[in-house]
């Protein structure tokens, strides 16, 4: 693995030339302010990893300093199936006993963790796995019971879920000193030992605003947002804070995207850069997501720059 320059050491990509072009300062920028990407767990689980994999080397080798953070909701689920455990969810949220606290731990912390280490050693990148207890990278407490929309006007007690109250970064920055790349299971702890089972997007979102980091991407299953579900070729390629209020508000956008969308809003608004949804990534996808914007999925970002106006 080629580590991350030292400050004011240049570096280039392999294919880069000296000359700039319409991308702009981009690795600047990405060693500048930190790069948050979340992967979901079907993409863990799938030949997609090893292409991401190939794409993280070269923003690594172009000075980017870039956190992984992952799921593993379909893995847990399957594995709860297979050991006779039911799986409840309120509101697409997974309600967690202490019988699904030991799952998540085996799922997110166990197997797909060193799955994903041992992908991204193999592209040549020096991956640390992490979760919520290793140096205490997440805290959390117990979420309280709350309402959530469509599961009724009682509050609802999700049992072992947390909600993030901080991040160790300086032991983040520990790592990318010495050319590492953090790769953290969304399992959070308490000051007393306590493990807790919490939404990756959640955990992603909430720590790309702790690092007011420049982007932050969320690797799904789906291509971005689409006007259509049904057609790729949709593909809404940008959107404001405001223009994604009113797809959700038109019907526009629908399902398990919208809560993707609200908690991404949320964290454009606490000063990270921009943020893209993107998924059945091809090699280079990543990379050219980050030199153009908007060419691979869709970028959310607060408001249009002063001077541009809205493209077709």
């Amino acid at each position: 693995m080629t580590r991350p320059p030292a400050s004011g050491e240049a570096a280039k990509l392999p294919d880069d030339r000296d000359d700039r072009d319409d991308r702009g300062d981009w690795e600047d920028k990405a060693r500048a302010r930190a790069i948050v990407v979340k992967i979901g767990g079907e993409v863990v689980g799938s030949g997609e990893a090893a292409v991401l994999a190939g794409d993280l080397r070269v923003l690594v080798d172009g000075g980017a300093r870039i956190a992984i953070v992952h799921g593993g909701g379909p893995q847990a689920t399957d594995l709860q199936k297979r050991l006779g455990l039911p799986t409840t969810q309120v509101a697409g949220r997974r309600v967690t006993d202490a019988a699904t606290l030991d799952v998540m731990k085996m799922v997110l912390a166990g197997k797909l963790n060193v799955d994903l280490c041992a992908i991204l050693l193999a592209a040549g990148l020096s991956p640390v796995g992490l979760h919520g207890a290793s140096g205490h990278v997440i805290r959390a407490t117990r979420r309280p019971p709350k309402v959530y929309p469509s599961a009724g006007p009682d509050p609802v007690d999700l049992g072992l879920v947390g909600d993030v109250t901080g991040y160790n970064l300086t032991l983040l920055e520990t790592l990318w000193s010495a050319g590492h790349l953090p790769v953290i299971a969304c399992l959070g702890a308490d000051a007393t030992g306590g493990i807790y089972n919490i939404n990756a997007d959640l955990v992603g979102n909430q720590l790309a605003a702790a690092l007011r980091a420049e982007r932050l991407f969320l690797v799904t299953s789906t291509p971005g947002v689409l006007r259509d579900v049904n057609d790729p070729a949709s593909r809404l390629t940008r959107l404001t804070c405001a223009e994604a209020r009113r797809a959700i508000t038109d019907g526009v956008v629908t399902g398990g995207m919208i809560a993707k969308l609200e908690e991404a809003m949320a964290v454009v608004d606490q000063g990270v850069g921009a943020i893209h949804i993107l998924g059945k990534l091809a090699a280079g996808d990543l990379v050219r997501a980050v030199r153009e914007p908007g060419s691979v999925g869709t970028t959310l970002i607060g408001t249009l720059p002063t001077n541009e106006t809205r493209r077709a």
